[in-house]
């Protein structure tokens, strides 16, 4: 890792701990954290799964829309890494998704149709608590380089804390409530993505970026802005959004 990668490593956590500290909001979180481990990993889009208080897992972010529906695939199906991963605790690995169709029949062509031939699912835990994981996928083959591997359990474990910590100053009422809240967000912004990239015309990664941008440029949070697209409070256009001062998620 050069000191460009170091620098900005940095400050990665640094926004991560300040958005566990700023009016604290998981979907908010997650969505910085995948944006921030596609830019500083060698790998092309990440996705991040969390368990409810029954051990069910759900999809809370994903750094792109291909990534969303194969993770939502994988959930589905009951089959794929992050599963795996949840499951026994440890980090699972397929340098070659032609190669794994035995071990995932249904997941390796998924994965391959949309782009991706390499996975690395990172555990979401502290000690013997697990509580989700970490999907790392790669448009090209090959293992990722130790040093992106012991980065991006770092980020997970920073995740994995700020979870927690969220968790254990409420009661467990409120924290199914928090989750509960959370995948209503995912709808509502879901909902939101499709409305504006049919609207444009774009695609809804692209209509997440322009929803992500108009937020981050207002200081409001991605999921007050989807609610006031589907209330129609709020009509988002292809005009470029100033981006915010540098050192703001």
């Amino acid at each position: 890792m050069n000191a460009v990668q170091n620098r900005r490593a940095r400050q990665t956590f640094v926004e991560l701990a300040d958005t566990l500290v700023d009016d604290y909001d998981v979907f908010d979180f997650l969505d910085l954290l995948t944006q921030r481990i596609v830019e500083l990993l060698d790998v092309t889009a990440c996705g991040v799964m969390v368990a409810d208080h029954h051990g069910t897992l759900s999809l809370l972010a994903a750094s792109s829309e291909q990534t969303r529906l194969l993770e939502l695939f994988q959930l589905q199906n009951s089959q794929g890494p992050c599963l795996e991963t949840y499951r026994t605790g440890r980090s699972v690995r397929c340098d070659d998704l032609t190669e794994a169709g035995t071990r995932w029949p249904l997941f390796a062509p998924a994965a391959i149709g949309l782009g991706y031939t390499a996975v690395h699912a990172l555990p979401m835990r502290l000690r013997d608590t697990a509580i989700g994981a970490l999907n790392l996928f790669s448009a090209a083959p090959g293992h990722l380089d130790p040093e992106d591997v012991e980065l991006g359990q770092a980020l997970a474990d920073i995740a994995t804390i700020g979870i927690l910590h969220e968790r254990m100053i409420r009661r467990s009422a409120e924290v199914n409530s928090q989750l509960q809240n959370a995948l209503n967000s995912r709808i509502t912004i879901e909902q939101a993505k499709g409305a504006i990239a049919q609207r444009l015309g774009i695609t809804v990664d692209e209509a997440f970026t322009l929803l992500r941008g108009h937020a981050r440029s207002h200081n409001i949070k991605i999921t007050e802005a989807a609610r006031k697209v589907m209330d129609k409070q709020l009509h988002i256009g292809r005009a470029p959004v100033t981006p915010e001062p540098p050192g703001r998620p």
